[in-house]
């Protein structure tokens, strides 16, 4: 996510943006317009189901998602699903194949062929390396170890080979949010050999790549990549986050009855900020000068490195995570969907909800039923 930490049921999300060294500009002309993500331009997580367990449970797997959920998605007006996956899903802890390894994937990608859905497998975690704030792990050695970097090619290698025969309906993503910024060229390196090793398996599948600082926007102009038609960049958007996150649990110094509106002055969420005494941060973008006030321009703002650099190379632009907690008002939250869709929209933007199920942002149950339409017309 735009820079930002994702903790499951007991570890949730906690996400932040960086705004670093950025000439914000609103409404600007641009001599051409960004190519699409055909095919995923409003998709949903399923976090909470095959990565971000609370253990490794057969009848949480069986349950948690099925195919009523994937028939429920498309009706909602969805045209695909982003997968998160953990390694442990494909492979024991010294690397041995899990020969049931793929069949919750191959039964979510079938119930996605029968209605109409495509679906980005997304490895949230891999052997050696996590974004996850919990897990006591060397979060820079995975990006200079070649042993841990072979793995993970292997495991990659494993999981095209099994879906190169679905090129148009499944895409794929090598790693989900490298947390340190100091690792962007070294992780440059490691999603440029990705790049080379996927176009000897799967030539014709989506390749969705995104930067360092948790995938923060701000952070697309840093990636450098060997492109061709079928990369994407992607980024996580949660801004600003004492909206986003009101109440958060997992926020340090967030009350838990803390409640704010969408949209308010600038100045509101900055007071707010200090008032709690959140950390820089976990400020987000709403300090940083030349933005706009909450509403299209502020999205618009804080969008325009990665757009920019979009255009540039002519390369596609994904939002894979964003969202607002379901603490905050119903009605706050779809004005703040409108919002972000509008610029998402006008660029082009694919991009994917977190989340449909729980993890503290999932939208379904009795509470999403009173906004249901208008959410598909937001949608």
């Amino acid at each position: 996510m735009a820079f930002a930490v994702r903790l499951s049921k007991q570890q949730n999300r906690h996400p932040q943006t960086l705004i670093q060294g950025i000439t914000l500009r609103y409404g600007r002309k641009r001599g051409i317009s960004m190519r699409k993500f055909e095919g995923f331009q409003k998709g949903v997580n399923l976090g909470g189901w095959i990565s971000q367990f609370d253990s490794y449970d057969r009848a949480h797997f069986d349950s948690f998602i099925t195919e009523k959920d994937i028939k429920e998605i498309a009706s909602l007006g969805f045209d695909h699903v982003r997968i998160p996956v953990d390694y442990v899903l494909f492979e024991e802890e010294d690397g041995t194949p899990k020969e049931d390894g793929f069949h919750y994937l191959d039964l979510c990608r079938a119930w996605c062929e029968k209605y109409g859905l495509r679906l980005l497998i997304d490895l949230h975690e891999c052997y050696g390396y996590s974004f996850d704030p919990l897990k006591q792990l060397d979060r820079e050695k995975f990006f200079y170890d070649s042993q841990l970097q072979e793995r993970f090619l292997r495991l990659w290698s494993r999981i095209a080979r099994h879906y190169a025969a679905f090129p148009e309906q499944v895409a794929f993503e090598p790693l989900n949010e490298v947390v340190l910024e100091k690792v962007a060229d070294a992780w440059n390196q490691v999603a440029g050999a990705y790049i080379r090793m996927m176009r000897t398996i799967v030539p014709d599948s989506y390749l969705v790549i995104g930067g360092v600082c948790y995938s923060s926007v701000t952070c697309v102009p840093l990636l450098n990549l060997p492109l061709d038609d079928r990369i994407i960049y992607n980024f996580h958007c949660y801004e600003p986050i004492i909206f986003t996150h009101q109440g958060a649990y997992w926020v340090d110094r967030m009350p838990q009855d803390f409640r704010i509106g969408y949209p308010q002055d600038l100045e509101v969420y900055r007071e707010a900020v200090k008032r709690l005494a959140l950390s820089e941060e976990l400020s987000g973008a709403v300090f940083k000068e030349g933005i706009h006030q909450t509403g299209e321009g502020f999205f618009e703002d804080i969008f325009a490195p990665a757009v920019e650099k979009a255009e540039k190379d002519n390369v596609p632009l994904y939002c894979g995570e964003y969202g607002v907690i379901d603490l905050a008002d119903s009605q706050d939250a779809l004005r703040w969907l409108k919002d972000i869709h509008t610029v998402m929209d006008r660029h082009g933007i694919g991009r994917a909800l977190w989340n449909y199920k729980e993890k503290d942002f999932g939208f379904s149950g009795e509470k999403f039923s009173e906004i249901r339409e208008d959410f598909i017309r937001i949608l």
